[in-house]
């Protein structure tokens, strides 16, 4: 989701040890979680579009590391700077003591006015100088213009949508406001965007009440994550992909009309995508999870299926940021979002297969989930 900019929150971090960029953020969003209410959290505010994305650079200089942490906001001044003195108060990363100090908060409106008036004395500079422009400059800009007006807000979240999405018997589910803009572009008016992993209930109530439903989404780890959730939720009657590694935002429009064309069943899909998800798995996982089976127990082990190290559940999550040469972990126990998040601090691929999958609200595009019962 775009977040309009009004402040920016800069500081530096000086960390005691030699850690790198992922260790920075598991501590940036692990030690702010749950200070005050769910309003405040890290995530919660990303999802609501209230702050951009955390920017975090770290160099590590011998046994320390230096870094900077930014972080974009839309909230006001107050809620801004409690925000600031959160991140203020991260006092380790890993197992060593950290310093993180704010060093400014701009407020982006008074720059962004600068930049404007001298843009503006460019133009009026420039204008002198121009000539008309062509016929077919000005058509473009207008049909550009008049797409953009044609998006309408649907249901209670205000999510963009075409037109004819509501008399339409058939639609399409994509990922985005620029996704709904693209396919407008093409002729596509019966659209509407889920604006994040976390599907509107509007969405689920609105594809039971419609004879087709086509999700159309990115063709990557995210549209990947999106389609678990939607079948989850919604009925859903076929799914279509962008190319691998493209967005549906980008596509032309033979693009869009070939992957609409090659839509497949919501079965096939899932198919595809698990085979994607497990086709590098060691062949041996399944004798791990027999092995930690029932005991509250974890084995962890590098990607050569080696085991690495192997501990009781309760410790898993403390310990499992220090292992860097972990690829796969097979235990006995409930996947958290605790430990998606320690997963992710490791920088590379991650399988997480537990008993069970509790619920997640972020989910890294380099961790992946299973279930014993799935391998």
């Amino acid at each position: 989701m775009s977040t309009v900019t009004k402040y920016v929150i800069e500081g530096r971090i000086e960390v005691d040890g030699p850690v790198d960029k992922n260790d920075v953020v598991g501590a940036v969003f692990g030690q702010t979680e749950g200070i005050f209410s769910s309003e405040l959290d890290l995530r919660e505010l990303q999802k609501t579009g209230r702050i951009g994305r955390i920017e975090i650079n770290v160099n590590t200089q011998g046994n320390r590391a230096v870094g900077r942490i930014v972080v974009p906001t839309n909230l006001d001044k107050y809620t801004t700077s409690l925000l600031a003195a959160m991140i203020e108060s991260i006092d380790r990363v890993g197992p060593y003591q950290a310093r993180v100090t704010i060093e400014k908060i701009e407020d982006t409106r008074l720059e962004k006015r600068k930049r404007i008036v001298e843009r503006a004395k460019e133009i009026l500079a420039a204008w002198e100088r121009q000539k008309v422009p062509e016929d077919d400059l000005i058509l473009r800009e207008l049909e550009e213009a008049l797409v953009k007006t044609k998006v309408v807000e649907y249901g209670p979240e205000k999510l963009p949508a075409g037109p004819e999405l509501e008399s339409s018997d058939e639609i399409i589910i994509v990922e985005g406001r620029a996704d709904v803009i693209n396919l407008l572009r093409y002729g596509y008016k019966n659209t509407v965007a889920v604006e994040g992993v976390k599907i509107p209930r509007s969405i689920a109530g609105l594809t039971r009440r419609k004879k087709r439903v086509i999700a159309f989404l990115d063709g990557d780890r995210g549209g990947d994550l999106i389609l678990q959730e939607l079948l989850q939720n919604c009925k859903i009657d076929a799914v279509a992909r962008a190319p691998y590694g493209k967005e549906v935002e980008q596509l032309t429009a033979k693009e869009v009309h070939e992957a609409l064309e090659h839509a497949v069943p919501p079965e096939e899909a899932l198919k595809a995508r698990e085979y994607a998800e497990k086709k590098s798995l060691p062949v041996d996982l399944k004798s791990f999870a027999k092995d930690v089976e029932g005991s509250l127990t974890a084995v962890l082990l590098n990607s050569e299926g080696q085991e690495v190290a192997r501990m009781p559940v309760s410790e898993l999550a403390m310990k499992l940021a220090g292992e860097k040469s972990v690829k796969y972990v097979v235990f006995d126990g409930v996947v958290t979002q605790r430990l998606v998040d320690a997963a992710a601090s490791l920088g590379g691929e991650v399988y997480l297969v537990g008993v069970r999958v509790g619920e997640l609200q972020n989910r890294p595009p380099n961790v992946y989930v299973l279930t014993m019962n799935e391998l």
